[in-house]
């Protein structure tokens, strides 16, 4: 593949990328020809949104069913005063048009739900959790695992992040292998009780957007089985190993769960439930 694969504009816009040994035009061109889903535009989707947008990903679908609020706009960058009151997916939508009209913007205004799910992630080829909630993010593991599709997750409380990525290899855990199952609900609260860092959801974001770039261009240590704890008060990095479990219900080798409505996404995630109702998971 050669410079002559992109055009002017491009490999003026994209040069950057196009002079590094690791990315190159060919790299340019993998993430220019990429689907990437990115549930929530809010603090976290915020800054991965900029960012993929910026790196030239091609087709950027965004999933959330919120309206910008002004107490947003501490930490969720993509969005301004003349937004509050509109839909986050078309704020965003704008706000990518605007950065890189390189960049096909795919809006899904909806509730994630065991429902939709399947048929959200299907298409895409990584997918990038921005939520805030352990319903979703257990949602979000079990379709993206059972799917085989690769996708990061990402979360924020306070003055502390966390991110990981699963690569859905066969040596590659899940988020079922490191928590089973949801904390007591009340126990961890969200954002919108504790607070959040404005600043905080920029790094946690970009490190998400960091490792979805890796995993186009196919470059670099993903954190496949690793999760990184980011402590801003004390500004220290630490990781721990995610070990794939054999008793995983997910991936494991006799997993419990084989679709998700095998799972009720309320309180503790549970598989042990029946499934007479189907409630709303916020994406938000």
């Amino acid at each position: 593949m050669s410079d002559l694969d992109l055009d002017p504009t491009q490999l003026d816009r994209y040069s950057r990328h196009i002079i590094m040994d690791d990315v190159g035009p060919e790299g340019q061109k993998d993430l220019l020809d990429a689907n990437v889903l990115v549930l929530g535009a809010g603090g976290l989707g915020a800054p991965i949104i900029q960012y993929l947008a910026a790196a030239g990903v091609g087709t950027l679908g965004i999933a959330d069913d919120d309206e910008v609020e002004l107490s947003n706009l501490q930490r969720q960058v993509i969005h301004g005063n003349d937004d509050v009151g509109r839909k986050k997916v078309d704020s965003a939508a704008e706000f990518v048009s605007q950065l890189n009209p390189d960049v096909d913007v795919e809006k899904h205004d909806l509730r994630v739900r065991p429902d939709n799910i399947e048929g959200l992630i299907d298409g895409y080829d990584f997918v990038v959790d921005g939520t805030d909630n352990f319903q979703t993010r257990y949602l979000v593991n079990d379709a993206c695992t059972l799917a085989g599709v690769p996708f990061s997750h990402g979360s924020i409380f306070k003055f502390e992040g966390q991110i990981t990525t699963f690569a859905g290899g066969d040596d590659s855990p899940c988020y079922r292998c490191m928590f089973p199952e949801a904390p007591p609900e009340g126990m961890v609260p969200n954002c919108a009780t504790a607070g959040v860092l404005g600043v905080l959801p920029g790094t946690v974001g970009c490190i998400q957007a960091t490792e979805t770039v890796k995993a186009i261009i196919g470059k670099g240590d993903l954190l496949d089985g690793r999760m990184v704890f980011y402590d801003a008060l004390n500004m220290e990095f630490d990781t721990v190993e995610i070990t794939k479990k054999a008793d995983c219900p997910v991936c494991g080798e006799d997993p419990a769960i084989d679709s998700v409505h095998d799972v009720e996404y309320t309180a503790s995630c549970a598989i042990d439930v029946t499934h007479e109702s189907d409630p709303e998971i916020s994406a938000e």
